[in-house]
């Protein structure tokens, strides 16, 4: 290949040189370097990247990519106990056709501006989450579980005026990394202690750290660790007579079998729609919900989308649509409660197609087929001699915490044995809670079965011997 020759790569738009020159005299530079002249030199890499030639024919590129992709091994492959926030679950055929089409799926995350029918399906979303948490009011689906934690606890600020929020300690750091930098100019986030030895919320910690500042206190139930937080209750107390807010992230599938929050005092609700019936995909599958009463002003305070049922002028005829618009950011931008970007609104779609299929009765029995699961995994596992299952004492849902500290092992050394194996072990969490030593988070759900079980714990059993 020439050196002089320009390359015009076919799948990167405007590579073209003539194209790159009219874009630069559309905006006054002489050159591309002249264009970056606003970010200082010693940013700015000098000199060639060491990369091989282009492919420049879509076919010698579809061939490359897919022999790297060729090199990955999926969890439906094998064995998979890897979960801590995106979790395999079985997704029905119904929820992959209604999500693929053309009335919903769309280029921007199912937000088709001409098709007004997708108001009526998110209602129908909103409704049936409101079921299920037993609350009022359910928001379109923000980006992620992660961004619906945090903007609740930015509306529990703006509820009572004040800047503290009090979050569990044994909170992911990922979620809490995105917390800190969500709330970085409105909240002031602090960790309260946990039980060492159950993992609940010390409450005395929690006396000790409330005061008339603090905005919200959250948890999580099920909590990222795997144990039910028993003390829902009395932490709704708590918070209450302090004038506080009570925030709760729950795994919606765990609401068959488990009371939800606002049964044990919660204020407001969040949490991730993943679970039902969205695939787990690198990047995405991800949308978040929050929950509250239907009071003004709740309502008033989310920032994103709601969807509501009004009579038309034809008698016994309804139509679907926004309520209070005026507060999002969609309607004046530097007048919203807080700046919404991409929605997840065709996750929303599937999880209602999803809701709508299972219904009470097999939220129910899902909810009791993962607890029985985990439960059979956690006495399995702590059959061995050198393990312990799970670490913390008291009620799990589909994920426990395990220790192999006492194998005298890693936990990334009886991971990378176990994918030798053919299995994909629990996260690490060593670097994440050093105090629980070389511990896994393993999770099991309806997946799973009882050979699937069983073969990872002969398969632990040979790792930690040897």
């Amino acid at each position: 290949m020439s050196k002089d020759k320009p390359i015009v790569y076919p799948y990167i738009p405007n590579s073209a040189p003539a194209i790159k020159e009219e874009m630069l005299r559309a905006v006054g530079a002489e050159s591309t370097d002249e264009f970056y002249k606003d970010v200082p030199e010693d940013l700015r890499f000098q000199g060639h990247l060491d990369l091989p030639d282009p492919l420049l024919s879509e076919a010698a590129l579809k061939r490359h990519v897919e022999g790297i992709l060729a090199r990955n091994r999926a969890v439906g492959e094998c064995p998979s106990f890897l979960g801590a926030g995106c979790y395999q679950h079985h997704v029905p055929a119904v929820c992959d056709e209604v999500n693929g089409r053309g009335e919903f799926l769309t280029a921007y995350a199912g937000e088709p501006y001409d098709d007004h029918g997708r108001f009526q399906a998110l209602f129908e979303y909103a409704s049936m989450m409101g079921e299920l948490l037993d609350m009022d009011v359910v928001n379109v689906p923000t980006y992620d579980g992660f961004q619906a934690a945090a903007t609740s606890l930015r509306m529990a600020g703006r509820l009572t005026g004040r800047r503290q929020a009090l979050l569990c300690g044994t909170i992911s750091p990922h979620k809490l990394s995105k917390i800190q930098d969500y709330c970085l100019r409105a909240m002031d986030i602090r960790l309260l202690p946990y039980e060492p030895d159950t993992g609940q919320m010390n409450l005395d910690g929690l006396r000790e750290a409330i005061s008339e500042e603090t905005a919200a206190v959250y948890f999580e139930n099920p909590s990222y660790l795997g144990f039910l937080e028993a003390q829902g209750s009395a932490i709704s107390a708590l918070v209450h007579e302090a004038g506080s807010v009570c925030v709760v992230s729950v795994d919606p599938l765990s609401l068959g079998v488990l009371a939800p929050p606002a049964a044990y005092g919660a204020d407001i609700v969040c949490g991730d729609i993943q679970p039902l019936g969205i695939h787990m995909q690198f990047g995405g599958g991800h949308g978040g919900f929050i929950a509250t009463r239907d009071e003004p002003r709740y309502v008033m305070e989310y920032p994103s989308r709601l969807f509501g049922i009004a009579p038309t002028r034809v008698p016994g005829e309804y139509g679907f649509g926004d309520v209070a618009y005026e507060r999002t950011s969609f309607a004046v931008r530097e007048e919203g409660k807080e700046w919404v970007g991409t929605a997840a609104a065709l996750w929303g779609i599937t999880a209602g197609v999803y809701l709508a299929l299972m219904g009470p009765q097999g939220m129910a029995e899902i909810g009791e087929a993962i607890m029985a699961r985990a439960r059979y995994a956690m006495v399995r596992l702590d059959s061995i001699s050198t393990v312990q299952a799970p670490a913390f004492r008291g009620p799990h849902f589909g994920e426990f915490v395990v220790d192999f500290s006492a194998s005298g092992k890693s936990v990334a050394d009886i991971n990378r044995a176990l994918l030798a194996r053919g299995i994909f072990g629990g996260k690490d969490l060593s670097q994440e809670f050093p105090p629980l030593g070389q511990s896994a988070l393993y999770c099991v759900s309806e997946v799973h079965t009882q050979a699937d079980i069983d073969q990872l714990v002969v398969a632990l059993e040979e790792v930690v011997a040897e």
